[in-house]
């Protein structure tokens, strides 16, 4: 019996061509859509889960407050280590610390490569489960050893064997490879990481042996693993006030309060806002979750509406069946059968679709997927899911078509009517409807990102490039390298600072001015520059000037922005007095706000000083009259000459400021592929049913004709129809996208309106995309001959 129904199910589908060809091509683009995300989906919930301690691993940060407002940093001081496995040892299995996180100079022999890498505390290989394939994850106990990823030592030493073997971190510390583990996977938060170095060799050149109050800056990370018997939430209660109880009068202001972020919410839930967490990325997983049952449910839409567009074609098969023998549940088993075989056939070409979009898929999402072939997970999940999706595309049909009345039928008496028209006509709004949210929301997403991109960012990027220094040689001959570049013709301006424009390294709390609440703990964005940094970048003044060498003051003189004046309350701040950590300051110069952080944010209060020591960054202008390429070749010469154990690195800051924008980009490059296949879907269905309709009606088009109507006229009368259902599916999605998108810009502190004509535009693209859907079937009845389709049989 199974085996005739899917005998009869194959045989009306190769029957069927067109009608089984748009189901099958509309199933297969709907499940390949739902494949795709739910991979993408996967790879999200999977971050960070090849590291066997998993659900045990935590990083130490902390709520503080200030300028008013609680800020939540993963940054710790220096001490906090210590003092956990002192006083809290007994929670915990490891208390690992890192610094120095970053691009750093490997050096074996001639060969100089800048790797991404970290100095950690020796625990660490085993808090973040390293997969060692040569060596032993003590091996960081060795003050002098570094850890090497399988692809970094493949670089270094090719197929030679590399333990033992002799390298220098950024040209002045000298270290023994002890050991090589296997690279961390692409979805993980430690990612790219190239080597580990010890401690000690992290402490043995760093800044920390002069720092008087170790426990004043907030420079380091802290890893934990949790003990046996543990768990995140008490433990986060025992540590709140480790800090506040060591920490100076001054900063207990701040009101330091220690918690455990959990491994498993590092990428999803990375988000806060005073103090509390309100997410992150996990809004993506569900939009793009919900996005694909809804292309999927399109899909399963079309074939419910073109079999039971057909049921007058298949009413005598009914009742002819039905006056044999045949009981309803053997004809709802048949019509299952049917749309089982469609989602088989739709199921193998959308693995093929899957396998063809993939690259172009990962190329916009960023990440490096693919079809997981051998994962039992993952074929449980597509013959579940294809079973489902046969199951709701088949329903419908099933119980209606099986519903028929078989004396009716085989009088000829039996007649569909008005009124069985009316769900698939709600089907079609549905799908229309969707269709016009996902095309709302995309437009929405794309223009807050080019109102963030248009947004004032207070300096010049044009022609801008930054040059990372990690040793001090450029620093230390700084007047004779400038001069050199100015001898090429190629550099306008030339400066040193100790960020790039795009980012803020530092932070510091010891301010204080006249008028300043005692009890208000601040924490201002600065940044050390040299002279002619803010002719560089272009600056723009709203009040006083840049640092200038024919003022010798200008060494205790400080340049705010505009929202440190508001915040202080300054009424006539060029020459006003700031005391920092002690120290007076004489404000010579107010700037306009430059975004540093998220462009989508509010801009922090921030200062700029003259900098003894601001060679970390070296910051240039390219003169405009010069090719850029040209210009990059003759600045790496010069670099070449006077920095000869660094690589020549650069970053375009145009280039590095529009990075802030790429998670944006990528959903919005995402959704409006997925809008894109939703309208694909919905014109495919659309079509199909233009097409029944217009052969259902072809006799009253005929004697339409033979009177006298126009082929505009009976255009007209086949296409209204589904203009009407397009019109009923814009009014309710415009206020439906409205309250979503409405509550995804609430994310965004600064973010743009939702405008009248984005809901005009959608709703005229889609009556527009409706008509040459349908125009093709209507415009071809009201051409066919009338003779043909009014002769009898």
């Amino acid at each position: 019996m199974i085996k005739n129904y899917f005998k009869i199910a194959w045989r009306n589908l190769v029957k069927n061509k067109a009608h089984s060809f748009i189901n099958i091509v509309g199933l297969s683009v709907g499940m390949a859509v739902a494949i795709m995300i739910g991979l993408w989906i996967y790879d999200e919930v999977s971050f960070n889960k090849d590291n066997p301690n998993y659900s045990r691993i935590a990083q130490v940060v902390q709520n503080v407050t200030n300028n008013g407002e609680v800020q939540t940093w993963t940054n710790v001081p220096y001490p906090l280590a210590e003092e956990l496995r002192k006083s809290y040892g007994s929670n915990f299995k490891y208390v690992v610390m890192s610094a120095g996180t970053g691009n750093h100079i490997l050096t074996l022999g001639d060969k100089k490569l800048t790797e991404w890498g970290c100095y950690f505390e020796p625990q660490a290989p085993e808090l973040l489960g390293l997969k060692m394939i040569e060596g032993s994850r003590s091996a960081l106990n060795d003050p002098t050893a570094v850890l090497l990823s399988q692809s970094t030592a493949k670089a270094y030493f090719g197929d030679a064997d590399p333990m033992n073997k002799m390298l220098k971190i950024d040209s002045r510390d000298n270290v023994k490879v002890a050991g090589v583990y296997q690279d961390f996977p692409d979805n993980s938060d430690f990612s790219g990481f190239a080597f580990l170095a010890t401690w000690q060799t992290y402490l043995h050149n760093s800044w920390i042996k002069s720092v008087i109050d170790t426990w004043r800056p907030n420079a380091f990370r802290i890893y934990v693993q949790m003990a046996d018997n543990t768990d995140f939430a008490s433990v986060s209660l025992k540590i709140r006030d480790a800090k506040l109880r060591r920490v100076s009068t001054e900063l207990a202001k701040k009101k330091p309060a220690l918690f455990l972020f959990p491994m498993s919410k590092w990428h999803l839930y990375s988000d806060f806002k005073n103090g509390l967490n309100i997410g992150g990325r996990i809004q993506y997983v569900w939009l793009f979750g919900i996005i694909g049952i809804f292309v999927l449910l399109l899909a399963c839409i079309n074939f419910m509406n073109l079999s039971t567009a057909r049921s007058e074609k298949r009413a005598k098969e009914v009742g002819i069946r039905k006056a044999v023998g045949s009981l309803r549940d053997q004809l709802i088993y048949q019509f299952f059968a049917e749309s089982l075989v469609y989602v088989f056939i739709a199921f193998v070409l959308s693995l093929l679709f899957v396998q063809l979009a993939l690259p172009f898929f990962n190329s916009v999402a960023g990440k490096s997927m693919s079809i997981l072939w051998t994962n039992p997970l993952f074929w449980l999940s597509c013959i579940s899911f294809s079973l489902i999706t046969g199951l709701i595309a088949g329903s419908y049909p099933a119980f209606y078509l099986s519903s028929f009345n078989p004396v009716k039928v085989l009088k000829g008496s039996f007649r569909v009517g008005r009124l069985a028209a009316i769900p698939r006509k709600v089907l079609v709004v549905v799908q229309f409807t969707v269709s016009v949210v996902l095309i709302i929301g995309t437009i929405v997403v794309f223009r807050q990102i080019q109102f963030a991109k248009n947004r004032p960012v207070g300096y010049t990027r044009d022609g801008l490039i930054t040059v990372p220094m990690v040793a001090h040689d450029v620093h230390d001959h700084f007047d004779v390298v400038k001069s050199e570049l100015f001898k090429t013709g190629v550099v306008a301006n030339v400066s040193e600072s100790s960020a790039p424009p795009t980012e803020q390294w530092g932070s510091s709390s010891g301010f204080d001015w006249q008028g300043k609440d005692p009890s208000l703990s601040v924490d201002f964005q600065q940044a050390g520059v040299s002279y002619d940094y803010g002719k560089t970048v272009a600056w723009q003044f709203t009040g006083g000037r840049d640092f200038s060498r024919d003022f010798l003051s200008d060494s205790s003189a400080l340049i705010i922005n505009e929202t440190a004046v508001h915040f202080m309350g300054l009424k006539n701040p060029v020459g006003s007095t700031i005391k920092w950590n002690g120290d007076q300051f004489k404000v010579v110069g107010v700037i306009k706000d430059i975004i540093t952080g998220s462009p989508y944010e509010q801009i922090k209060p921030a200062v700029y000083y003259l900098s003894k020591d601001a060679g970390s960054m070296i910051v240039l202008k390219i003169n405009p009259n010069a090719s850029a390429s040209a210009a990059i070749d003759k600045i790496g010469d010069v670099f070449k000459q006077y920095n000869p154990q660094q690589p020549f690195v650069y970053q375009f800051v145009d280039q590095e400021y529009a990075k802030k924008f790429d998670d944006e980009e990528r959903i919005g490059k995402l959704a409006s592929c997925f809008a894109g296949l939703a309208i694909f879907i919905s014109c495919l269905g659309l079509f199909g049913m233009a097409s029944f309709m217009a052969e259902q009606r072809i006799k009253e088009i005929g004697v339409r004709k033979v009177l006298g109507a126009s082929v505009f006229n009976l255009w007209k009368l086949l296409s209204t129809d589904f203009i009407g259902l397009v019109v009923i599916s814009i009014i309710i999605a415009t206020p439906t996208a409205y309250i979503f998108m409405n509550n995804w810009l609430r994310h965004y502190e600064y973010h743009s309106a939702i405008a009248w004509w984005i809901f005009a535009l959608t709703g005229v693209g889609a009556v527009l995309i409706t008509l040459l859907t349908v125009s093709y079937q209507s415009i071809k009845a009201a051409l066919a001959n009338p003779v043909k389709s009014l002769k009898s049989e």
